[in-house]
C-alpha cells in the first residue's frame, strides 16, 4: 500500500556556509517574508549552528530536531545547504527539496571537505524515494561551482532543472523565481 502523499505545510531555508545573519544574506530574508505570507503556510530561517564549516553531523541534527523537516517540508538549501539537504533526504521523507547552487563534491577545498557532506557516493536513488519533488535552480557562469557538478546534481536526481547563464551563485537580494516554484506546488498539492 503507497503512502498518502500530504501537502506541504511548511518551507525551510537552509543558507549555504558561512551565512551568520541569515535573514540579511543574499535572498534568504526576501524569501522568508514572502513565503511566510502565504496563507495556511510556514517559513523558517534560522541561523545555522557551525556557520562556517557547516558540518553534517551538526547541521543535520539541527534540521530534524530544531527546524523538524519531515514530509510536509518543503527544503530550500543554496550551496552547502544544498548538500545538506540532499543528506537528509537520503534518509529522511520530505515533501520536495529545492537545490540551489548545488555541487557534488569538496572541490579540492579543505573546509568543504571538513563539512563530511562529499566523503562518500551520493545515493540519488534514496533522495528521489524520499521526496515528492526536486527543483534545482543553476547557473553556468556560477564562479564557485563547475557546471558540470551542478549537472551531475540535476542528471543524478532528475530534478526539474532552471538552468540559468547570468545568476552567479545566486546571490541576489532577490529571488523571485523560487516564490514562483514553491507557490506551484502549493497549488499543485492544493
Amino acid at each position: 500500500m503507497s503512502q498518502v502523499q500530504l501537502p506541504p505545510m511548511k518551507a525551510v531555508i537552509v543558507p549555504g556556509n558561512g551565512a551568520s545573519n541569515v535573514e540579511k544574506c543574499n535572498w534568504y530574508g526576501w524569501a522568508w517574508k514572502r513565503l511566510g505570507q502565504i496563507p495556511g503556510f510556514q517559513c523558517l530561517l534560522r541561523n545555522m549552528p557551525d556557520p562556517v564549516t557547516a558540518r553534517e553531523n551538526i547541521w543535520l541534527p539541527f534540521m530534524e530536531s530544531e527546524l523538524h523537516c519531515d514530509g510536509q517540508t518543503i527544503l530550500i538549501g543554496h550551496s552547502s545547504g544544498a548538500a545538506a539537504a540532499m543528506r537528509y533526504a537520503e534518509t529522511h521523507q520530505l515533501y520536495a527539496i529545492i537545490l540551489v547552487s548545488a555541487y557534488t563534491s569538496d572541490l579540492g577545498d579543505e573546509n568543504e571537505r571538513d563539512s563530511g557532506y562529499f566523503n562518500r557516493p551520493w545515493q540519488w536513488e534514496k533522495i528521489k524515494a524520499n521526496c515528492h519533488c526536486i527543483v534545482q535552480f543553476g547557473s553556468t557562469d556560477n564562479p564557485f561551482l563547475p557546471w558540470s557538478e551542478q549537472q551531475e546534481v540535476a542528471d543524478g536526481l532528475k530534478a526539474e532543472l532552471h538552468k540559468y547563464t547570468n545568476r552567479g551563485h545566486f546571490q541576489n537580494t532577490e529571488f523571485s523565481e523560487l516564490i514562483s516554484v514553491v507557490q506551484g506546488m502549493l497549488n499543485g498539492a492544493a
